[in-house]
């Protein structure tokens, strides 16, 4: 999956793909680097962000999702907490709704179930403002468990089966490093129960672990990806899709023993 934010705030690459003509470029240079799914963004979830109005985020996202379902044969997926902004997507062509606020807010319920569409579900302890005020659990691997688990029991309730739910455990949404290491360790724990999204690209805990505040974190987002992918995620959330790809398919065939369906390089030891 890869990350589409087309807001003037996101922690990592806000405001550099705002038009649509730059989103549009950018979405089909993830799709040929090996992108199955591109996840459109247009409110900032960074810690600290300031919400967005209805308008202003309609008026970012469904343009780009139009022009990459029109264009791009890739799975559309659309980032929001928004109801109004969910029904507007999803008739813009987008393929799955991705909320971080897993689908708690008045009305978004009914918006997956109407739409028909796979809905990924994700754990933040306090909302973007406050998320990052010194977060604590008694065991942050159970709670997150529960709190997913419960929220796909009211959305089957609602008729949205357990084939369309993804859950996704929050890095870094209400959680410190040390938080973050603990759920990457035990994410078998997760995706013994639903498919995973793990969403580590770009996060502050790769400076925590580094000693170092450099803006390039590109292959420490790699290794983590490649972790999550080891421990059961179905999907990887990043900025760095070519990256990432390259290094899952290195992992793919040393776990085959063989190089799948993939031209051998010649002369080339």
């Amino acid at each position: 999956m890869g990350i589409l934010n087309v807001t003037p705030d996101s922690f990592s690459d806000g405001g550099r793909f705002n038009e649509r003509s730059a989103a549009l470029r950018h979405a089909q240079a993830m799709v040929t680097a090996g992108a199955a799914i591109i996840d459109v963004g247009g409110e900032s979830t960074r810690p600290g962000a300031e919400a967005v109005t209805e308008s202003e985020e309609l008026d970012r996202v469904v343009p780009v999702i139009e022009a990459i379902a029109e264009t791009l044969d890739v799975v559309v997926s659309v980032d929001t907490s928004n109801p109004v902004v969910m029904r507007e997507a999803a008739a813009a062509g987008a393929g799955i709704i991705n909320d971080v606020r897993a689908l708690q807010r008045p009305g978004a319920i009914d918006a997956v179930v109407d739409s028909g569409l796979p809905v990924c579900v994700m754990h933040m302890k306090g909302d973007p403002a406050t998320m990052q005020d010194n977060p604590s659990y008694a065991d942050v691997v159970s709670e997150v468990c529960d709190f997913l688990r419960q929220r796909s029991e009211v959305l089957a309730q609602a008729g949205i089966s357990k084939e369309r739910i993804l859950w996704d455990p929050g890095f870094g949404f209400g959680k410190t490093s040390e938080h973050n290491l603990h759920l990457l360790k035990h994410l078998d724990l997760l995706t013994a129960h639903a498919n995973v999204v793990v969403g580590l690209s770009r996060k502050r805990l790769f400076a925590d672990i580094l000693g170092s505040t450099t803006a390039d974190r590109t292959s420490a987002s790699v290794a983590a990806a490649m972790l999550g992918v080891q421990r059961g995620a179905a999907i990887v959330r990043v900025h760095d899709v070519a990256q990432t790809v390259d290094a899952l398919k290195v992992l793919q065939a040393a776990e085959l023993g063989y190089v799948p369906d993939l031209p051998k390089a010649a002369n080339d030891q």
